[in-house]
């Protein structure tokens, strides 16, 4: 009896041994499973906070791709509205130059009757001067 009383508190012994040291080892893994629950907490706040940080910036350029696409209609706008202007004015142009062709065309045409004009003038200048020179003579001879 006295042996098997001895086995029996080796026994008891060893399982106490074992247990106590199951519980350290199921401590040290419960605090190393809190250490890393922890970590992964932070990391999952920073990837929150990083994913929140993208989606504000992504929102933010949404507002400025508005923002530019309208500027950019805007501007179109006013190109077309430009280029408008900038027709009507050729055309005002094209017909100022077939006004100013006209303008020099009767101009020239003026110009050349006044120089006829101007030549019968001086020949019939130069006639009558002749004829006033013989009058001139005769009334000189004749007094």
């Amino acid at each position: 009896v006295t042996m098997e009383t001895v086995s029996l508190e080796h026994q008891i012994q060893s399982v106490q041994r074992h247990i106590a040291f199951l519980k350290k080892e199921q401590m040290e893994l419960l605090h190393d499973l809190h250490l890393e629950i922890l970590r992964l907490q932070k990391h999952c706040s920073e990837l929150t906070h990083d994913l929140e940080m993208k989606e504000l910036e992504a929102r933010q350029q949404d507002v400025l791709d508005r923002e530019l696409e309208e500027k950019c209609r805007v501007m179109e706008a006013q190109l077309q509205e430009k280029e408008k202007d900038n027709l009507e004015l050729r055309k005002e142009l094209q017909h100022k130059e077939t006004l100013v062709a006209a303008l020099r065309s009767s101009l020239r045409s003026k110009e050349r009757r006044f120089l006829e004009e101007l030549k019968r003038r001086s020949h019939r200048v130069t006639i009558l001067d002749t004829e006033l020179q013989k009058q001139t003579e005769a009334a000189a001879y004749l007094s």
